[in-house]
C-alpha cells in the first residue's frame, strides 16, 4: 500500500488505486498525510477545506468525508498495512507506518544522498529519490493557503534535490547531463536564479559557450520585465565566468553539497554502542590462568537489544543471581546471552561454563551426569574423581563453585526441574537460563529474575538485515528492506534465513523477495533453509506439549480475527471455556500466544501462520462462525431487549458449549466494540468458504452497533452481507439487510439510492408475507423521503407500518412506527397530533431509567411538541429528562440532540456544560 502526495493524492494498492471521491476528500486525505500519526484538528482540516469562509455545515461535511475514507481504507484491508484512522479528541489521526507515504520516502532519501561521501552513490540515491514525483506536489487539493504552503515546501525540496543532482553529474563530469537537469527546471522555473546560474556553469564546461551566455540574457531580461530588478550575484559571476572563459568559483558551486556518508542504516554494532548496558569488569578481577571458557563463539551480526541486555546486567547483580531469559522460538535468547557473556567475560575470572541443555532438540536431552562431567572436569576434577551418582557430582559441582566467581549459562531448558541441580550456589556466582518457556517454578524456587526478549522493531530488523547482507545493499532498497523485517515479524531466525537466501543470490532484489514472502502460503517455506527455519523452531516447540494443548494450538489457526478469548478458543477446539483458558495459558507460557489483555490472547503473525498449517478437522471454522453468531444474538437480547430474533439458525448450526452471557446493555456495547474488527474478519472468512448462511446471518447481528455507530462505514460490510443472502436465496436475511442499508445510506445523504433499497426490501417482506419486515422497511423509507422534505408522505407511509406491525401483533414494532410517525409529525409543526402519538408510544411500555433509546427520542419528540404548543416549563422538563435517561445509558448521539434542543430555547450553563461534555465524548469516540 502507497499513499501519494508527490502528484496527484492517491492510495495505491496491489488492486490498483482507490477513487478517492471529491476535491474535498482528498483534500482531507492530504491534510492527515501531512501529519501522519499526529491528531489534526477539526479546525485545522476546515482551514484545509475551504479557501474563504467555510459553510455552516463544514463539521458534518468533515465527518462524512472521514467515514468515507474508512470505508475505502477497509475495503483495501488497510489494517493488515498498519493504517488506521482515528478520531482523538476533537481531531482525526490517520496512523501509518511513515514508509508508505512517498513524501517520507523522498525526504529520507534526499537526507541519506547528502549524506553520501561517493558522488556516484548521491547521484543514485537522488535519481530513486525524484523517481517518486508524479507531477506537481498536492495537485488536484483544494487551493486552500495551508495546502498551498505544504505544496510550496515540498516543490522547494524537490528543486533543492534537483540542483544537488545535477551537483553530482557535475562532480563526476557529465557536464551534458548536468546542463539536461538542469534546463528541463530552468524552463519551468525561468525566475530562479540559482538554476539558471547552475544551468549556465553546465553548460559553459560542456563547451557550450554561446547557450550558456544566451540562457544569462534570456534570464537578465526576464528578471527585468517580470520583477524589475537586475540579476543577483550568483547569476552575476555564473556570467563572469562565462565572459573569461574559465570555471572559477560557478564550478564549484554546481558540484557542491555534497556531504559525508552516513555511518551506517539506523543502529550500530552493539560492541562499540552498548557497553553502558553490558557487565562492567569486576575492579582488580584478571582471568585466571587455565579458567575454564565453554562459551560457544559470540553471535556474527548481532544488533540492536540494548534494553535487554541492560536488563540482563541488572538482574545479574547480587548474590548468586539466577537470570531466567525468555521468548519464542528464533527470537535471539541464545545470541543476547552469549553477546552479553563474550563482552562481560572479565567479570568471571573463575570460568565460564556453558550447557545446551537441548530441551527443544530432536536429538534428545543430554544426560543430567554428562552436563555434570563437562562442568567439573573444566573445573579441573580428574574423570576418577568425580562421583558416580548425579547428586553426588551435583553436589562436589556446588562446592568447587561455592568460593569461585563464574558465570553458568544453562541453554535451551525445557522445565525448572532440568535447571535446578544445576545452580552452582556460590554467592559470586551468575547462572543465566535460556527457555521458550517461562518458567514460574524456577522463579518460585530460586527467585530468578525474568528478562523476557520479544521481536525486534522495524528500523533494528533492518539494520540485521544490513549487517548481515552489507549496508549498501540495504541503503539500496531502504523500503523493501523494511517491509521485508515487517513480513519477518521482526523474528531475528527468520531474518536470517530471508539474509541467507538472498545472500545466496547476490543479484536478486530485496523487493523480490518482500513480494514472494507476502504470499502467506509460501512465507513459512521461504523461511526454512536445510533443517533451520520457522517451522522447525516452532514445530520442536509444540512437541514438549500435552495433546490437548497442541491441539487447541492447531485450531486456532482457524481462527479468522487478530484476537481470541476463551469462548473462542473453546468454540474452535469443541471444547468448553475452561479447558480452552487452561491450554491458552499453557501456550503463553510456551511463548506460543501473547495475553495481550485480560482474557484476550494473540498470535505472532507467523506462529499463525505455522498453526494454519496443521490439522483441525474439518468444522472448526463452522464453530467459531457459529460461536460468533450465538454471542452476538446474545448481545443483540441484552442491548435491544424485546426485539424479534433476527432470523433463524442454519441448518447445520454446530452450538457452542457455552455463550458468553451479558448482565446489561453496557456490557453488550462493550463487548460489539471490542469485537468489531473480529466480526468483519469473521463476515470476510465465511464469504471466503463459501459459508453464504454464516455470512450474511453475522452481518445481520452486528445491526445493535450500525444503528449506534452510523456512519462509520458500513456499506461494504452490508453489500457483503446482501450478497451472501442472494447467494442463500434467504430473501427473509436480504430483505433486512436491505433495510439497515437503507438507514446507513440516509445518514450519508445517499438518499436516491437509500430509497432504491428500501423499496426493495418493502417488496420482498410483502411478497414473503413478512408483516414486520415489510412494517420495518416502510418505517426506514419514511425517514428517506422525509429527507427529501416530503413529510406528509412519510407520515403516511409511517401509518401503514402501524397497521402492519397491529396485524402482526407486535408491540415493539407498533411503538418503532409511533415513534417515527410522532418525529414526521413535530417536524411538519403538527405539534398536537405529535404530541398525541408520542404519548400513546409511551403508553406502550413506561420503563423510566432504562436504557429504551426508542422512549428517549418519544421523549425529545413530546418535550418539542409543548414547546410548539406553548408549554415551555414543561417542554424543557420533558427534554432534560430525556437528556438524563441518554446519558444514563451511554447514548451520546441522544445526549446531543436532546441538549441541542433545549439550548435553542434556553441559556442554562448547566445545558451548555453536559452537551459540550456530550459532543466530546461523541468525537473523541473511535
Amino acid at each position: 500500500m502507497e499513499f501519494r502526495l508527490l502528484g496527484a493524492v492517491s492510495v495505491v494498492t496491489e488492486a490498483g488505486v482507490l477513487a478517492l471521491g471529491p476535491v474535498k476528500r482528498r483534500s482531507l486525505l492530504a491534510a492527515l498525510l501531512l501529519r501522519p500519526n499526529y491528531p489534526v484538528l477539526v479546525d485545522q482540516l476546515t482551514a484545509a477545506l475551504w479557501e474563504d469562509e467555510p459553510p455552516p455545515r463544514a463539521r458534518g461535511v468533515i465527518q462524512g468525508h472521514v467515514s468515507q475514507l474508512r470505508t475505502l481504507l477497509a475495503s483495501a484491508d488497510a489494517g493488515e498495512y498498519g493504517v488506521e484512522l482515528i478520531t482523538q479528541g476533537a481531531a482525526y489521526v490517520l496512523r501509518m507506518p511513515r514508509e508508505w507515504l512517498d513524501a517520507h520516502r523522498f525526504e529520507e532519501m534526499v537526507a541519506r544522498a547528502r549524506s553520501l561521501r561517493s558522488p556516484a552513490e548521491a547521484v543514485a540515491m537522488y535519481r530513486e529519490a525524484l523517481s517518486l514525483w508524479r507531477g506537481p506536489a498536492l495537485a488536484d487539493v483544494c487551493p486552500s493557503p495551508p495546502l498551498q504552503a505544504a505544496a510550496q515546501a515540498l516543490e522547494e525540496l524537490r528543486l533543492t534535490s534537483v540542483e544537488q543532482l545535477a551537483a553530482g553529474y557535475a562532480q563526476l563530469g557529465e557536464y551534458a547531463r548536468t546542463a539536461a537537469v538542469l534546463r528541463a527546471e530552468a524552463v519551468a522555473h525561468p525566475l530562479r536564479e540559482s538554476l539558471s546560474a547552475a544551468l549556465i556553469g553546465a553548460l559553459q564546461r560542456a563547451g557550450r559557450r554561446s547557450e550558456a551566455l544566451d540562457w544569462f540574457h534570456r534570464t537578465r531580461r526576464l528578471l527585468a520585465d517580470e520583477l524589475g530588478v537586475d540579476p543577483g550575484r550568483e547569476l552575476a559571476d555564473a556570467y563572469t565566468s562565462v565572459l573569461r572563459g574559465g570555471e572559477g568559483d560557478t564550478a564549484e558551486a554546481t558540484a557542491g553539497g555534497m556531504t559525508k556518508v552516513a555511518a551506517a542504516v539506523p543502529g550500530s554494532c552493539p560492541a562499540t554502542t552498548t557497553n553502558a548496558s553490558l557487565p562492567a569488569p569486576v575492579p582488580g578481577a584478571v582471568p585466571r590462568t587455565g579458567a575454564p571458557d565453554l562459551l560457544p563463539r559470540a553471535p556474527r551480526g548481532f544488533h540492536g537489544r540494548e534494553a535487554e541486555l541492560g536488563a540482563l546486567s541488572r538482574a545479574a547483580a547480587g548474590e548468586a543471581p539466577v537470570c531466567l531469559v525468555t521468548g519464542p522460538a528464533g527470537v535471539g535468547k541464545t545470541a543476547l546471552v552469549l553477546q552479553w557473556a563474550h563482552h562481560g567475560r572479565a567479570g568471571f575470572p573463575d570460568g565460564l561454563l556453558y550447557a545446551d541443555l537441548r530441551g527443544f532438540g530432536d536429538t534428545g536431552e543430554p544426560a543430567l551426569m554428562e552436563v555434570l562431567r563437562e562442568f567439573l572436569s573444566a573445573l579441573g576434577v580428574v574423570q576418577r574423581r568425580i562421583p558416580e551418582s548425579a547428586s553426588g557430582a551435583a553436589a562436589l559441582f556446588r562446592s568447587l563453585a561455592a568460593d569461585r566467581q563464574l558465570l553458568v549459562v544453562l541453554d535451551n531448558a525445557r522445565d525448572s526441574e532440568q535447571i535446578r541441580p544445576l545452580l552452582p550456589g556460590g554467592p559470586r556466582c551468575v547462572t543465566v537460563v535460556t527457555s521458550r518457556h517461562q518458567l514460574p517454578g524456577l522463579i518460585v524456587t530460586d527467585a530468578a529474575r525474568p528478562i523476557p526478549v520479544d521481536v525486534l522493531g522495524p528500523e533494528d530488523g533492518t539494520a540485521l538485515l544490513a549487517e548481515v547482507l552489507g549496508r549498501e545493499r540495504v541503503l539500496a532498497e531502504p523500503v523493501a528492506a523494511r517491509r521485508l523485517a515487517e513480513l519477518c515479524g521482526g523474528l531475528p531466525l527468520a531474518l536470517r534465513v530471508a539474509a541467507a537466501r538472498l545472500a545466496q543470490r547476490p543479484g536478486r532484489s530485496l523487493g523480490a523477495m518482500a513480494a514472494e514472502l507476502s504470499d502467506e502460503t509460501r512465507r513459512l517455506s521461504l523461511l526454512d533453509v536445510e533443517d533451520t527455519g520457522v517451522r522447525a523452531a516452532l514445530r520442536l516447540t509444540l512437541q514438549q506439549l500435552p495433546g490437548h494443548v497442541s491441539r487447541q494450538f492447531a485450531h486456532l489457526g482457524r481462527h479468522p480475527g487478530t484476537h481470541v478469548d476463551r469462548y473462542a478458543a473453546a468454540a474452535l477446539a469443541g471444547t468448553d471455556p475452561a479447558a480452552a483458558e487452561t491450554a491458552l495459558e499453557r501456550l503463553a507460557v510456551a511463548h506460543l500466544v501473547t495475553e495481550t489483555a485480560p482474557g484476550l490472547w494473540t498470535l505472532h503473525d507467523l506462529v499463525r501462520l505455522y498453526a494454519r498449517g496443521l490439522d483441525s478437522g474439518p468444522d472448526a471454522l463452522k464453530r467459531v462462525l457459529d460461536h460468533y453468531i450465538a454471542t452476538a444474538l446474545a448481545a443483540v437480547a441484552a442491548a435491544e431487549p424485546g426485539n424479534e430474533e433476527c432470523f433463524p439458525m442454519p441448518a447445520d448450526f454446530l452450538p457452542p458449549a457455552a455463550v458468553r452471557e451479558f448482565g446489561d446493555r453496557s456490557v453488550a456495547v462493550a463487548w460489539y466494540a471490542a469485537e468489531r474488527d473480529d466480526l468483519t474478519l469473521a463476515v470476510a472468512a465465511a464469504r471466503d468458504a463459501g459459508l453464504h448462511g454464516r455470512t450474511w446471518r453475522i452481518v445481520l447481528t452486528l445491526w445493535p452497533l450500525i444503528v449506534w455507530r452510523v456512519r462509520d462505514g458500513w456499506v461494504p460490510l452490508l453489500e457483503t452481507g446482501l450478497e451472501a443472502a442472494r447467494a442463500d436465496a434467504e430473501q427473509h436475511g436480504e430483505s433486512r439487510l436491505l433495510n439497515v442499508l437503507g438507514w446507513v445510506l440516509i445518514e450519508e445523504g445517499r438518499i436516491a439510492e437509500a430509497l432504491t433499497r428500501l423499496k426493495a426490501a418493502s417488496m420482498l417482506a410483502s411478497r414473503a408475507g413478512d408483516l414486520n419486515a415489510e412494517a420495518n422497511a416502510l418505517i426506514v423509507l419514511a425517514v428517506a423521503q422525509a429527507a427529501l422534505g416530503d413529510l406528509d408522505q412519510a407520515a403516511e407511509v409511517c401509518e401503514r407500518a402501524v397497521e402492519l406491525a397491529r396485524e402482526a401483533g407486535d408491540r415493539t414494532i407498533e411503538r418503532l412506527a409511533l415513534q417515527h410517525l410522532a418525529r414526521h409529525r413535530v417536524d411538519a409543526g403538527e405539534w398536537r397530533s405529535a404530541l398525541d402519538t408520542a404519548t400513546e408510544a409511551l403508553a406502550f411500555d413506561d420503563r423510566a431509567g432504562t436504557a429504551d433509546v426508542p422512549r428517549i427520542l418519544l421523549l425529545m419528540v413530546r418535550g418539542e411538541a409543548l414547546l410548539g404548543l406553548g408549554d415551555k416549563a414543561e417542554g424543557i422538563r420533558q427534554l432534560d429528562l430525556a437528556a438524563r435517561e441518554a446519558e444514563s445509558s451511554g447514548y451520546d448521539d441522544g445526549v446531543v440532540r436532546a441538549l441541542g434542543a433545549l439550548l435553542r430555547v434556553s441559556a442554562d450553563e448547566g445545558f451548555r456544560a453536559r452537551y459540550d461534555a456530550a459532543l466530546e465524548r461523541l468525537t473523541a469516540r473511535p
